[in-house]
């Protein structure tokens, strides 16, 4: 088995360079369900945002923490003045410091017993927090973030020193300022101003801000490589179910265009009820009609060449013998015979030619409304008009009008028609009778017509449609008829998705009936009716 699988892979090679990762549907399954994902990434710019308001609203509330403690100083006796500093220093875990109207240091929480923060050192630390650093910086870079000025505390510390001071005494009001502190945690201070002329600063290292944005971006990150492994698997499960079949359907298909029919057998795919499913038994069933076409036109090339090969021996004989024979009736006679070989020659290629185009021109063809009742009253007719030999009648009765109506191509059906009343004349006994009847049943229309003739053998009704095949009457000179009037009925019959059929006449009389089945136009599709 290896060497068959070896041979095969070697034939698909050159298939398999067509399908590349460049042309392949599986990036690009990747790509759009990847770049959905990437919308939810833009959650990082959302937090970006939720950290400046977490950031704003704590500068608004120290400027007003500290402007309430500046109030209530300017109200409290002196000696409660650094009570006060310490207690709200308490409370809220600032450092407070009071600077006189000259920029002196004149009190600290520091050194009144408050709560005291530390400035932690990046290179004390540990990895990890390195690690939560350099993603802080990646995601500002990404951001586009502002960078705030470095936390530093004055070598000599005087109001002057700070900014927020100075503003907040040039207009009057609280001021607030953040900064960084070196490990990158948030630097929040407040400046105040009292009667007096003296100023108050707060400051905080608010490190549960820095907390809190790097756990919601931690939910994030991890809710996104969840949502991207999930995405990449689906993709992939989805590239499985759609990609692989289709590129074997194409390998199949393109095998098939090569010349190599006969040796694919497309897949059906009959676990798939889907679309591609669907694709997959339409295709092999499009080869295999594919395979049954190439194969009728062999037996049909085949069936040509021997049928064309009696005529033109027998007028190669009689012209060969015309040249050594010198009696005139012996002449006469030879040319009666290469002249009935002429048109016998002449017959067959006419009915090969139009056994040949009949499906092609049918599928070309826009079907119109045919009432087959008038069609056939017509053609009766004309018939009769003509003159029927032998004395034959015709006899049909010509159902209501518009009820006997298909969708169809009028010349065809008349070809049909012509074909069935031909062979029933033909084989009805001299002043016989020729029923014809046009009746509606289960959506369809069916055309039968009798004759008084011998009938056809049951072993006998399935080979009068085949291409060649030629039964007529006693007495009929050979080679009138080519063999191919009922098999070009059958073509045109099947290419109206109808049915043909001979069988016994229903009053168990002798003779034969020909019915064909054609669909209603009713039960058609009305979209292919013409305006």
């Amino acid at each position: 088995m290896a060497p068959a699988t070896d041979s095969r892979k070697n034939k698909d090679a050159p298939l398999a360079v067509r399908w590349s990762g460049r042309l392949s549907l599986t990036p690009r399954i990747l790509a759009v369900n990847v770049f959905a994902l990437a919308l939810l990434a833009g959650g990082f710019f959302y937090l970006d945002s939720y950290r400046t308001r977490i950031v704003d609203a704590r500068l608004d509330q120290s400027a007003r923490e500290l402007n309430l403690l500046a109030i209530g100083l300017e109200n409290a006796p002196a000696n409660r003045a650094e009570p006060l500093i310490a207690d709200y220093a308490a409370q809220t875990g600032d450092r407070v410091r009071r600077y006189a109207a000259d920029g002196r240091l004149v009190a600290d929480s520091f050194a009144l017993g408050g709560p005291r923060y530390e400035l932690r050192s990046p290179a004390q630390e540990e990895w990890q927090r390195h690690v939560a650093r350099f993603l802080d910086k990646v995601v500002d870079k990404v951001v586009s973030a502002d960078r705030p000025p470095d936390f530093e505390e004055p070598a000599i510390d005087r109001a002057q020193a700070w900014p927020e001071l100075m503003l907040a005494r040039k207009t009057g009001r609280p001021q607030a300022m953040n900064r960084y502190a070196p490990d990158r945690t948030f630097m929040i201070s407040a400046a105040a101003l009292l009667r007096d002329g003296t100023m108050l600063l707060a400051t905080e290292n608010a490190r549960d801000i820095t907390r809190t944005v790097r756990a919601e971006r931690l939910r994030l990150g991890m809710v996104l490589a969840v949502a991207v492994l999930a995405s990449i698997l689906l993709s992939l499960f989805l590239a499985r179910t759609i990609v692989q079949p289709l590129q074997r359907l194409a390998r199949a298909a393109v095998r098939v265009r090569l010349g190599r029919a006969r040796e694919v057998t497309v897949p059906r795919l009959p676990e798939r009820r889907d679309e591609i499913g669907m694709l997959a038994r339409a295709l092999s069933d499009m080869s295999h009609a594919l395979r049954q076409r190439i194969d009728a036109t062999d037996a049909f090339a085949a069936d040509v060449s021997h049928e064309l090969k009696n005529p033109i021996a027998s007028l190669r004989s009689a012209l060969d013998a015309l040249e050594r024979v010198d009696r005139p009736d012996l002449r006469a006679q030879l040319m009666a015979i290469a002249q009935d070989d002429v048109l016998r020659l002449d017959r067959l290629v006419t009915d090969i030619a139009e056994a040949s185009r009949v499906d092609a021109e049918l599928s070309r063809t826009r079907f119109e409304p045919i009432d087959l009742g008038m069609l056939i009253e017509r053609m009766v007719i004309a018939r009769e008009a003509r003159g029927v030999p032998r004395g034959i009648r015709l006899a049909f009765a010509r159902p209501r009008k518009d009820i006997a109506v298909v969708l169809g191509e009028e010349g065809r059906l008349i070809r049909v028609l012509d074909n069935l009343i031909d062979n029933a004349v033909s084989f009805s006994p001299d002043g016989g009778l020729v029923q014809i009847i046009a009746t509606v049943a289960d959506d369809q229309v069916l055309v039968a017509v009798e004759d008084e003739g011998p009938g056809v053998p049951e072993s006998e009704r399935e080979h009068i449609f085949r291409r060649f095949h030629s039964v007529r009457p006693e007495g009929e000179a050979f080679g009138k008829h080519s063999g191919l009037g009922l098999a070009i009925a059958r073509s045109i019959v099947e290419g109206h998705q109808g049915h043909i059929a001979i069988g016994d006449r229903e009053d168990a009389r002798d003779g034969a009936r020909f019915v064909v089945r054609l669909p209603m136009a009713v039960a058609r599709d009305p979209g292919i009716v013409s305006e």
